[in-house]
């Protein structure tokens, strides 16, 4: 019984690692051919004002986070 345990403690362990690794395959094409990935879109900026609340960016007083 504790071999099982084991082994099943082992192989939840290896599968864990082995996860993101999948998960974070290249890109690929229409006929599944590696292409490059297209870059990822810049954040929009958020602006603050001087006491901590949200605000347009051409607000007076107004920075970006």
């Amino acid at each position: 019984m504790r071999k099982i345990a084991l082994c099943l403690a082992a192989s939840a362990l290896f599968a864990a690692a082995a996860g993101p690794a999948t998960a974070a395959a290249p890109c690929r094409d229409a006929q599944k051919r590696f292409v490059k990935c297209p870059p990822k879109p810049a954040a929009p900026t958020r602006c603050k004002t001087a006491t901590g609340k949200f605000a347009k960016c051409g607000t007076p007083g107004a920075k970006p986070v």
